[in-house]
């Protein structure tokens, strides 16, 4: 009678583990119905003030995440049994591997290595399965808090910038490369003024405090201000552009971007000519700025500087030197004359110009690329984003640290904050926008799909908190602005 091998055995015995395993793997899941519908009978039966579509999707969630687990946890079983089962077949059959010899130490080494390996896929698999139902449920919150409005289309290359007025009528204003800016409106989203006083990309645009003037910044050297006069046109029921079938994220070319010539930009009234010409610079003027009261503004440049000048006479009044690089932005404070501009030698500085006598300047270390821009917030605080891929929130009291650093995926471009509310938009270089709160603390993304959203570099965001429609604004090189509906009081609910 022939005796049964100790390999042949060990064979057998995996075999029926496995067998018994997969009868387990059966028996659970033809249970979890059974068990879901249990745990859902014992949930409805407590009291809570969620409405019952939102129980019910937090219920089909965590069922998710149990399983998933509870799949994981079976999974670590086997594997560990088959770990067992190799490391009793070297040590009973001669202590070979592919001809070679291997002491016991040797055997330890593999088995562990082994266990190294099983593990690391083990965690792998977790992290995948877990993080899919939890981006599955902040996409839901997310799109149910930050609904797109409207999308404004007439621009025929990149818009830089975005503001929106500070006066009655309250309109959009938007800086493109393609040399114009163009005005809005909020509700329809149709073009009501064009300027094409500039021979360069237009690079910024920003809104007297009381009047109906607006401020350029542009490439061909110069900073215009310049009149306009608006209408607005009859409201329309706003379509619901918030439709959309998932987050999946398609690259779309050229030919699929808006048209330039959409929403009637071509037919808008025309300013061709500006009240004043500002002219110092001697290289690209990349941002423009009110300081407060609106008779003085400031430009930063290429050319490493920015300049201060008297609006009525044109007549430059500081040249603020220091950088060491180009400059890529400049803001002023809402209610103190204080400038600060950021530069492409990882700093911002900050211009104190209160005392007409003497301005003094503080500069601000921190970040390890180009300060893409730095803006004020309420009380004495400043924020800075850049292209090392950090927002940094700082005191102006102290300059030593930031009191708050957030760290993203991708550069950030011209941030702005709702200063009501401390909210931070931050516009991505991958297209994202997010929102965070002062002390670093995500809130949320704004939705991106092949169906709404940017398609490619979000230049700058704007706050309108007052809007009762659109509150925030977003541009980016897809030639399009959008307006988007923020829910701040679920946003800081979430929280």
């Amino acid at each position: 009678m022939p005796i049964e091998s100790g390999s042949c055995a060990s064979a057998r015995q995996a075999k029926q583990k496995r067998k018994s395993h997969s009868l387990s793997i059966r028996r659970t899941n033809s249970s979890e119905q059974e068990r879901a519908g249990l745990q859902r009978d014992m949930l409805e039966g407590q009291d809570s003030k969620l409405p019952s579509a939102v129980r019910n999707t937090l219920l089909e969630l965590f069922g998710q995440i149990e399983r998933e687990f509870e799949n994981l946890y079976l999974e670590n079983l086997e594997l560990r049994r088959e770990i067992d089962t190799l490391n009793e077949r070297l040590a009973g059959e001669g202590q070979t591997i592919d001809g070679a010899e291997l002491s016991k130490g040797q055997l330890k080494t593999k088995a562990s290595h082994s266990t190294s390996q099983l593990s690391q896929k083990l965690k792998t698999t977790y992290k995948a399965s877990t993080s899919k139902i939890v981006s599955s449920f902040k996409t839901t919150t997310s799109r149910a808090i930050c609904q797109l409005l409207k999308e404004y289309v007439g621009h025929r290359d990149g818009i830089w910038d975005v503001s929106v007025a500070k006066t009655q009528p309250v309109v959009l204003g938007t800086a493109s490369a393609d040399h114009t800016a163009l005005l809005w409106s909020i509700e329809t989203g149709k073009c009501l003024v064009k300027y094409v006083g500039h021979v360069g990309s237009v690079n910024s645009i920003k809104f007297h405090p009381t009047e109906q003037v607006a401020l350029t910044a542009s490439g061909d050297q110069t900073a215009h201000i310049w009149r306009y006069i608006v209408q607005l046109p009859t409201p329309q029921p706003t379509a619901d552009c918030n439709q959309v079938s998932g987050e999946d994220e398609v690259e779309i070319s050229d030919k699929d971007e808006p048209d330039g010539d959409g929403e009637g930009s071509s037919d808008c009234p025309t300013v061709r000519a500006p009240l004043t010409s500002l002219k110092s610079h001697q290289g690209v003027v990349i941002a423009a700025d009110w300081l407060v009261g609106g008779k003085q503004a400031v430009t930063a440049s290429w050319d490493r500087t920015a300049n201060l000048y008297d609006v009525e006479t044109s007549e430059l009044v500081h040249s603020l030197t220091g950088h060491d690089q180009e400059l890529t932005h400049c803001c002023t404070h809402p209610t103190q004359r204080l400038v600060v501009t950021s530069s492409r030698d990882t700093t911002f500085r900050l211009w104190d110009f209160r005392d007409p006598s003497i301005h003094s300047v503080n500069v601000f270390q921190g970040h390890t690329d180009t300060v893409t821009s730095a803006v004020f917030t309420v009380g004495d605080n400043v924020v800075s984003g850049s292209d090392d891929r950090t927002v940094k929130v700082w005191d102006l009291k102290n300059m030593r640290s930031p009191i708050a650093t957030i760290r993203t995926d991708s550069a950030v471009n011209r941030i702005s904050v709702c200063v009501g509310q401390r909210i931070i938009a931050l516009p991505h270089d991958n297209r994202q926008v997010r929102l965070f709160d002062m002390s670093g603390v995500r809130l949320a993304r704004l939705p991106r799909s092949n169906r709404q959203g940017h398609r490619r570099m979000v230049c700058c965001t704007a706050w309108c908190e007052d809007h009762p429609i659109c509150n925030l604004f977003t541009c980016g090189f897809d030639r399009q602005a959008i307006g988007w509906n923020i829910n701040i009081p679920a946003l800081l609910q979430e929280k």
